[in-house]
């Protein structure tokens, strides 16, 4: 079930009817039902791989709490740990790795071929995995104690708004929540609605709009311009910012409407100056999560220099491979593990020379705003691209400008995704300093109803209504 349905819609209105007249102690059933529900829309027999993961972490977690010491926990936490990345190495990476295996074979005339396995790829699998891994990670350090009702530990791994496409939550934050009794509370639902509604206009407008042109060009690259694919590529730095905050803006927005709130997953990261701030701004539930689990278990910044420098990119590659069991998303990982290795290394002497040229503070601030979007838009080539050849000429095609016709399918669709660029630029700028939120509640009811109405003209008319789905589903 996709948000830009109709059928959500309904869905999510019957819920939201259904929570507010149900008692505080039934209203898990719904959760547990409409979760359920939601995710068996995409494929009714992966809900046992949700139901497998939320048991073996339950049991796992339930098992550690008997025990003070830690190596009488360890096995319980290998059993989770084993069990959850087996289960997304099998339906995510078991193919990408057995088709590099083959091309090496056959690079050495071995005459021997791993079969393949042919699955779908569960929607939403990395992020419910993670979710659920965090839990686990916690109760074993001992900051979070496990929770004893299975039935609460079932919405903590399967709520709706969040489940096949983030945030990804932490225990400490979401399951206290779910105790709390939630009251009908109108002033929190019209906030709920309103940044659902702007979750709405960035993947209707935006995002699908945009991808009308990136899909044309980057489709068949051969047939294009340089010009044409740099455009492309400008595009789907917004197309996929777009996609994926519009999401999560819808999925914060649900939840909030049910009382519940989900931590941030975006900060305008295109305003970032340098490329640690982007991933400080960008998917911050994963950022933050690989920070936590990963990079800090390895040591963080309390070992030497090197290693701490070595860990960094290790992170970051790890991230490109959550992203996508393709070479495309190994190298686009890599290249932000560099890019953020030098960014640190070079600081202070970048600091030094605009300390001693006595550079303006606002040219620093734009050429590093404007230098960290193209290192981030090269990377975006290698993300899209379906090969790393692909993108490599891509690439090349950009960097020696081969050719300066502009490919425009049609110029109605060509000015809307300008237009649309334009209004999310001069939100997020606003609201860098500001909340757009807090200054329409301060409008007269007339206004805010005007800003809210014209919104949803604008989705309708405008609007690409084909059921396209969210771009972070497939991973």
């Amino acid at each position: 079930m996709l948000f830009n349905s109709m059928q959500f819609v309904l869905f999510f209105i019957i819920v939201v009817l259904v929570y507010y007249a149900l008692p505080h102690k039934y209203r898990w059933i719904l959760l547990i039902a409409a979760s359920y529900y939601f995710y068996m829309c995409w494929r009714v027999k992966y809900i046992l791989l949700l139901l497998t993961t939320t048991l073996i972490d339950y049991s796992c977690a339930f098992l550690m709490s008997k025990h003070e010491d830690k190596k009488k926990r360890r096995p319980f936490l290998y059993i989770s740990l084993i069990s959850n990345f087996a289960v997304l190495f099998t339906f995510k990476y078991f193919n990408f790795f057995t088709d590099s295996f083959n091309a090496l074979f056959g690079l050495f005339h071995i005459p021997w071929q791993i079969p393949f396995i042919h699955v779908l790829l569960p929607v939403g699998i990395s992020f419910y995995t993670f979710q659920s891994v965090a839990y686990v990670l916690e109760v074993y350090w001992g900051r979070w104690k496990a929770e004893k009702r299975i039935n609460i530990f079932c919405v903590y791994t399967s709520f709706f708004p969040q489940l096949v496409a983030g945030p990804i939550e932490r225990p400490y934050h979401l399951l206290p929540q779910l105790d709390e009794v939630q009251k009908f509370d109108a002033d929190r639902i019209a906030s709920g609605l309103r940044l659902m509604l702007w979750g709405f206009f960035k993947k209707l407008v935006v995002a699908d709009r945009l991808a009308l042109y990136v899909n044309a060009v980057y489709n068949n690259a051969d047939l294009h311009s340089g010009f044409s694919l740099l455009i492309a590529t400008y595009f789907f730095a917004f197309q996929i910012y777009c996609d994926f905050s519009g999401y999560t803006d819808i999925a914060i927005g649900a939840a909030r409407v049910l009382g519940i709130n989900l931590m941030r997953n975006f900060n305008r990261p295109y305003f970032s100056l340098s490329i640690p701030e982007f991933w400080r701004r960008w998917h911050i539930s994963l950022s933050s999560w690989f920070r936590d689990y990963v990079y800090i278990p390895l040591g963080g910044n309390r070992i030497s220099v090197p290693r701490m420098y070595l860990n960094l990119f290790i992170v970051f590659l790890v991230s490109g491979l959550w992203h996508g069991a393709n070479w495309t998303f190994v190298i686009w990982g890599s290249l932000h593990g560099m890019y953020a290795v030098v960014s640190k290394l070079t600081l202070a002497f970048r600091d030094r020379v605009v300390k001693k040229c006595k550079i303006p503070l606002g040219m620093v601030k734009s050429s590093r705003m404007l230098l960290t979007f193209h290192l981030v838009c090269l990377s975006w080539v290698y993300f899209r691209a379906e090969t790393f050849a692909k993108a490599n000429s891509i690439v090349a095609k950009i960097v020696t400008m081969d050719g300066t016709s502009l490919f425009v399918p049609a110029m109605d669709q060509f000015i809307y995704g300008i237009i649309g660029i334009i209004i999310l630029l001069l939100v997020d700028a606003f609201q860098e300093n500001s909340s757009v939120a807090v200054k329409l509640d301060a409008q007269p009811l007339v206004i805010r109803w005007g800003a809210y109405v014209a919104a949803t003209v604008v989705i309708l008319l405008i609007g690409v209504f084909n059921g396209s789905q969210f771009i972070y589903f497939q991973f």
